[in-house]
């Protein structure tokens, strides 16, 4: 495989989804900071829904961060509750709103089209994907932000799990949100 030929095409898929992404967030008033926001948001756990978490998982500033939030607020899109143990934090949820907005915009209808025109199955694509974006991530020693059904820190019990870093139990809906904390175990690719 031709690194330079795999940048390429991922660079030339990405910036003909940004401008999708823009121009369906511009019919709603939205930037695609907030698009993603609101994609990240309605995947995230409750550790990692947060400002600074946002912030994070995008690679932005957390005043960028913040007028993200602050917006997304203000347009009903997003609900902030304060932290009961730490007041000076607040987790966000989508509202209603909210998820009708990430529904119609994530992921960008040009991409929906184009995975049903394949005519081999996206599984092995996504897959791959997946591995690639794994070892991009290792390389650049950043954070997985994987879902907790796939962490090492998931204690698995007869009936029920947990956090191991936590210690807090986890539903099943739990362990399929994105973690800012999540580690793949030390034998996962």
């Amino acid at each position: 495989m031709d690194p330079t030929r795999t940048y390429e095409l991922l660079e030339r898929l990405a910036n003909l989804l940004r401008s999708e992404e823009r121009r369906v967030g511009q019919e709603r008033g939205l930037s695609s900071v907030h698009l993603h926001a609101l994609g990240y948001l309605a995947r995230a756990n409750r550790y990692s829904n947060t400002a600074g978490a946002v912030a994070e998982y995008l690679g932005i500033t957390k005043g960028t961060a913040s007028q993200t939030v602050a917006v997304l607020l203000e347009r009903g899109l997003l609900r902030a509750e304060r932290d009961e143990a730490d007041a000076r934090k607040h987790h966000l949820a989508l509202t209603t709103e909210g998820r009708r907005t990430l529904t119609a915009c994530h992921p960008p209808p040009l991409l929906r089209r184009a995975i049903a025109e394949l005519a081999a199955p996206g599984e092995d694509l996504e897959l791959a994907l997946e591995a690639l974006l794994r070892a991009v991530q290792r390389a650049g020693g950043s954070r997985a932000f994987g879902v907790c059904g796939t962490c090492r820190h998931l204690v698995r019990r007869t009936r029920s799990q947990s956090c191991g870093l936590t210690g807090e139990t986890l539903t099943v809906a739990d362990t399929q949100l994105l973690c800012r904390e999540q580690e793949l175990p030390t034998n996962a690719g």
